[in-house]
């Protein structure tokens, strides 16, 4: 290339033909520059660098200015913003590295380049060398941009139509401009992190408020119920599975009639489960209007149907990390059964209104008072949802099949609504107690407790005195129906025991019956061990 004055432009044939702005001119575009990003808001800097790239390439007598910034953690740059001269080349490739090998090294070590012509270029930059001929380019300056001694990005410009002898007060010029630069990206990028941060403490926010209001109205609702009571070898054998299972994250499945105190066995795994410092989270698959199930399980986003009228977060972002109890699962809607089954299967969910995809680790303890497999042949319950929530079965027994619990019970009901009542109680009628073990209570320990609380409220003496229900014919239960439930609580415990009749911890030892009286009911009951 021809030499020439410092600080001018010569074409290709070697003749002078224009000189770079003067101070005064670098000194407003400076000024410009600088001002428009004083009050600008975060998102209007992208299109004010747009603006200003056009100005400064206006002033230097150049054809292309750019802005890049580092992407990732490799450390690559890209081209984010760039102002071109009409007719210049197009160049569709935004990773600098592709285009400017050499000079992307120089940046991210804090260095300047300037290039007067591809010929000045080291043999290190041949692919450098051979871009910029194939693209008619014919000088470059590359300014990095730093904040305080970290490299952030570049400020580039090129020219196509002349060769730049680039002085050191042009170079001085663009450094200053590029520190104008580097702070607009820097604080646009704080900005937006302070906006994804404080959306992020917002929605953390509302989750511990949930969680906290969640268990504060699970705590007043916990003192109602009452805890695991009995001695029976049926609830042991329950409590024993519980503690088996609770350690894992196996899901759990907790079969029995109503009223029989499934939740209360859902709540002992949770407590002795690893996930016991966050509140189990509680669902009642049956109370809820189909309408809204969805959203309570998987949150909703706002305006996501008529009369949502903010975000809310589901029961399962609720419970990531702890457990949720999803009570008469049976009662699902059929269209969210399928839902259900991607989140116990994948951990994924979108909230109703949204496409963007929730991940949850929550483990899942389902119980139901129906007849699962009949409802999947009816086409009412899928059978792979079964299969997925029916890992590890416990069924529960009711209170006809131990009425040797009864008394224990009795009394800690007595206690409990005594204690609420300002009551108290000195003994129980002896043929209250009678009764008591005599009735079938179709209702379990639910309507145990309602009996005691009303004839608490009737008879306000020291001696507790109650009368059973009167007998209903639609809720006794036949001798055939005893048997069916027998014959499931006896091949549960069979099951349980792998089929270990004899010796301690065999079935015969659960059950509190000898060994030869066990063997003679299965064969009455028709149970007979696998082969």
């Amino acid at each position: 290339m021809p030499e020439c004055p410092p600080g001018s432009i010569v074409s290709e044939g070697g003749f002078e033909t224009d000189h770079f702005a003067t101070s005064l001119e670098f000194e407003l575009t400076f000024s410009e520059v600088s001002s428009a990003f004083i009050t600008l808001s975060a998102e209007r800097v992208d299109q004010r660098i747009d603006q200003c790239l056009r100005r400064l390439v206006e002033t230097a007598g150049t054809d292309r200015a750019s802005i890049s910034e580092i992407v990732n953690s490799s450390k690559d740059l890209a081209v984010t913003h760039r102002w071109d001269r009409p007719g210049n080349p197009i160049t569709r490739t935004v990773m600098v590295r592709d285009m400017f090998p050499w000079s992307c090294e120089r940046v991210l070590q804090g260095e300047l380049t300037a290039i007067s012509s591809p010929e000045d270029l080291p043999r290190a930059a041949e692919a450098e060398i051979e871009y910029m001929r194939n693209l008619g380019m014919k000088s470059r300056l590359v300014v990095p941009l730093m904040i305080g001694r970290a490299v952030i990005g570049s400020l580039a410009t090129s020219t196509f139509r002349d060769f730049v002898k680039w002085d050191a007060e042009v170079i001085e010029w663009f450094q200053r401009i590029g520190e104008v630069f580097a702070n607009a990206v820097s604080r646009k990028h704080d900005e937006a992190a302070l906006r994804i941060a404080t959306a992020k403490i917002r929605e953390l926010k509302e989750r511990l408020d949930k969680t906290n209001a969640y268990v504060r109205k699970e705590t007043r609702l916990d003192s109602n119920h009452d805890a695991v009571i009995g001695q029976s070898a049926a609830i042991r054998s329950v409590l024993r599975n519980a503690e088996q299972v609770a350690p894992t994250d196996t899901a759990v499945l907790l079969v029995g009639d109503t009223g029989t105190g499934k939740e209360l066995i859902a709540k002992t795994i949770h407590e002795l489960s690893p996930r016991r410092d966050r509140a189990m989270v509680k669902v009642n698959c049956a109370a809820m209007p189909t309408t809204l199930i969805e959203s309570e399980l998987f949150g909703r986003e706002k305006g996501a149907y008529t009369g949502a009228l903010s975000r809310e977060i589901g029961r399962f972002e609720l419970a990531d990390r702890s457990t949720i109890f999803l009570d008469e699962v049976g009662e699902l809607p059929l269209e969210l059964q399928a839902k259900l089954l991607r989140v116990l299967q994948e951990g994924e969910f979108e909230r109703l209104g949204s496409s963007r995809t929730w991940k949850v680790d929550v483990r899942v303890i389902a119980a139901t008072n129906r007849d699962l497999r009949a409802a999947i042949k009816e086409g009412a319950f899928r059978e792979d949802l079964f299969y997925r929530l029916n890992v590890f079965p416990i069924t529960i027994p009711p209170l006809r099949e131990r009425l040797d619990d009864l008394p224990a019970l009795v009394w800690h009901l007595l206690k409990d609504l005594c204690k609420r009542m300002g009551r108290d109680v000195e003994r129980i009628d002896p043929a209250t107690l009678k009764a008591f073990q005599s009735y079938a209570w179709p209702g379990n320990v639910r309507e145990l407790r309602n009996v005691i609380e009303r004839y608490l409220i009737l008879n306000p003496g020291p001696v507790f005195r109650a009368e059973v229900p009167e007998a209903d014919d639609s809720i006794q239960i036949p001798g055939e129906h005893l048997e069916l439930i027998e014959r499931r609580h006896m091949l549960q415990v069979l099951q349980n025991t792998r089929w270990r009749i004899r010796g301690k911890g065999g079935a015969g030892e659960i059950l509190g019956i000898k060994p030869t009286t066990l063997e003679a009911r299965m064969k009455k009951l028709g149970i007979s061990r696998p082969q």
